[in-house]
C-alpha cells in the first residue's frame, strides 16, 4: 500500500509542475483522491459486493465531482489533472501512464449491453473537455485535444482533433505535452490542400490558354 501511495504521489510531481510538496498532493488534490477511492470501490466490485462499490464511487462523486465506475479496469500511474467533470464508465479499460485532464468522458453511446466503453492505451495524454464515446480503442501514446469528440478507434502515437475528432499523424511520432492551444487543425489543413490545388489547376488552364493564344 505504502509502495502504491509513493508511486501515485510520484506520478503526480511529474506531471503537474503547480504541485509543491507530498503533503499538498496527498491531501489537497481531487484527483489522487478520486483514484485511490476507485480502487477501493474496485475491490470490493471484484468480490461481488456492488452496493458497497457504488457507494464508495457516489461518496467518491459527491467529495471530488470525478465519477469513476467502480468495474473499472485502470492501469498503473493514471493521473487525473484537475478532475472535475470526469466521468469513466463501466467497461473502460485504461492502460499505464495516461494522464485525463477536467470534463473528460470515457463514456458509451446508448444503451447497448456488454463491452460500450472505450479501451485506452499506454501513455495517452487525453485533454480537457474531450468526449471518448463507445467501445473503440486509443492506440498507445497517442493524444486527443481538448474538446474533440472521438467517436471511431485511433492509431498508436496519433493525435485526434475536432468534432468529430480527426486524426492528425506527425510521422508516427507522439506529439509530447500536447500543447492544449496551438493544436493542429486537420480541417484547415484540407482548405489549405484544396486552395494549392485550385491553384495549380488555373496555373495550368491559364499556360493553356496562353500556349493557344501564340499559336
Amino acid at each position: 500500500m505504502f509502495k502504491s501511495w509513493k508511486e501515485d504521489i510520484a506520478t503526480v510531481k511529474s506531471r503537474d509542475p503547480a504541485a509543491k510538496s507530498n503533503l499538498e498532493i496527498m491531501l489537497l488534490y481531487p484527483g489522487l483522491k478520486a483514484i485511490r477511492m476507485y480502487r477501493k470501490a474496485h475491490w470490493f466490485y471484484m468480490h461481488n459486493m456492488h452496493f458497497i462499490a457504488r457507494a464508495i464511487s457516489q461518496h467518491c462523486v459527491r467529495k471530488t465531482n470525478i465519477e469513476i465506475h467502480p468495474a473499472a479496469k485502470i492501469g498503473k500511474r493514471f493521473f487525473i489533472d484537475h478532475g472535475t467533470g470526469v466521468v469513466i464508465g463501466e467497461t473502460t479499460e485504461i492502460g499505464d501512464d495516461v494522464t485525463i485532464y477536467q470534463g473528460v468522458t470515457l463514456g458509451g453511446t446508448g444503451k447497448d449491453t456488454g463491452k460500450r466503453h472505450p479501451t485506452i492505451g499506454n501513455g495517452v495524454l487525453i485533454g480537457s473537455g474531450a468526449k471518448v464515446l463507445g467501445p473503440l480503442k486509443v492506440g498507445d501514446n497517442s493524444n486527443i485535444a481538448s474538446g474533440a469528440v472521438v467517436l471511431t478507434d485511433i492509431p498508436e502515437s496519433c493525435t485526434a482533433v475536432g468534432v468529430p475528432a480527426r486524426v492528425v499523424k506527425r510521422d508516427g511520432v507522439r506529439l509530447d505535452y500536447l500543447d492544449q492551444v496551438h493544436i493542429p487543425d486537420p480541417v484547415a489543413q484540407a482548405f489549405f490542400n484544396l486552395r494549392d490545388r485550385v491553384d495549380s489547376l488555373e496555373k495550368e488552364i491559364d499556360d493553356m490558354r496562353e500556349k493557344n493564344e501564340n499559336i
